[in-house]
């Protein structure tokens, strides 16, 4: 007679096998289902010895508790999500462990993912984790229009916005002084003597980079410098576009002497270039680099706090899920000048 019993019956180790449950660890402990569920979520009224022989079943069985079913009678999943634009960008690694220790902080777990700088990735990354239903969420906006996020907002879903504000709808939302940042970095070139200063950013339609230039403008309009169009080049961030722009201004007639760069990408392009060029010309990045200051010149910046960034708007966000909230704010934290060598290089002609 051919042995009819599944396969799966009779190998002990059932990859693909049922999780123990409550009443297993009940079983295995010899207590009732409440006394299991109190040790499980740690309410009082279970005796040490008690909780230890079903510490002892729920360890023996591998047991792990639902918290699905926890999500249905609480109405809470202790979740956030975490929306960043490249997961690969160093900037964002600071900010996202800054919202992670947060998170940990009230007890609730970070989900993170990246939209690539494409909108309707965003939404549909935004959107599915609104569908896991969690508690709330930090965005880093790709796109200009937010409206597709007002169910979500009427229905409680908590959310912050971070280094760019949200397109037609009102949140909070945390950023830094990108306009007076890199006003600042332009104003340091020309007190160094700089007149002719190339500015290379990413794309105009992220708010970073259109308030970075706004200020490498308002800089030179402050210095009574008019400011030629072959100076500034805004596109994206990929090194050969980059490297075509910074060489093409190198090799003007009248090239510039000085280059202020819009974020940390750009900037390490830069520096490959003009490592290449044998005159001296400054640089100012926005956005600190890793080994800037090893580097000869030091590499100065214009530093903003990715960490602060992060955490402020994580606490926000509690604050938001607590009720402490009343009405949406934007609130703007200071970048710093660190000067390193290269922002001092004077003109070389």
């Amino acid at each position: 007679m051919p042995d009819t019993t599944r396969r799966a019956d009779r190998l002990p180790g059932n990859r693909y096998g049922n999780r123990p449950t409550m009443k297993d660890v009940a079983a295995r402990a010899g207590v009732g289902l409440k006394t299991v569920s109190r040790v499980v979520n740690g309410e009082p009224g279970v005796t040490p010895e008690t909780e230890r022989r079903v510490q002892e079943a729920i360890d023996a069985l591998g047991f792990r508790r639902n918290d699905s079913a926890r999500v249905l009678r609480k109405g809470r999943t202790a979740s956030i999500g975490l929306v960043l634009e490249d997961l690969a960008d160093p900037f964002y690694g600071p900010l996202s462990r800054a919202v992670e220790e947060v998170a940990r902080a009230h007890g609730a777990l970070l989900i993170n993912g990246s939209s690539a700088e494409d909108p309707e990735r965003e939404q549909e990354l935004v959107l599915a984790l609104c569908a896991r239903r969690v508690d709330g969420l930090v965005v880093i906006p790709a796109g200009d229009d937010h409206r597709y996020l007002e169910p979500e907002l009427k229905a409680g879903v908590a959310t912050v916005f971070v280094d760019r504000p949200a397109g037609q709808i009102d949140a909070d939302v945390v950023v830094s002084d990108n306009f007076g940042g890199a006003r600042d970095g332009v104003a340091h070139l020309i007190a160094h003597g700089h007149r002719r200063i190339g500015f290379i950013g990413d794309m105009p339609r992220i708010h970073t980079a259109a308030e970075r230039l706004r200020g490498y403008r308002a800089a030179m309009e402050d210095a009574g410098i008019a400011v030629e169009d072959s100076w500034m080049s805004l596109g994206v961030t990929d090194p050969v576009r980059v490297r075509r722009a910074a060489e093409e201004m190198l090799a003007a007639s009248c090239p510039v002497t000085a280059i202020f760069t819009g974020n940390n990408r750009v900037t390490v392009t830069v520096i490959r270039v003009l490592a290449e060029h044998t005159r001296g010309v400054a640089l100012v990045g926005f956005d600190d680099i890793e080994l800037a200051d090893l580097l000869q010149p030091g590499v100065t910046v214009v530093a903003q706090d990715a960490a602060a960034l992060g955490r402020t708007a994580a606490e926000r966000l509690f604050r938001q899920l607590d009720g402490t909230l009343l009405a949406p704010d934007r609130i703007e934290l200071p970048t710093r000048l660190v000067t390193r060598g290269s922002g001092e290089l004077p003109p070389s002609h």
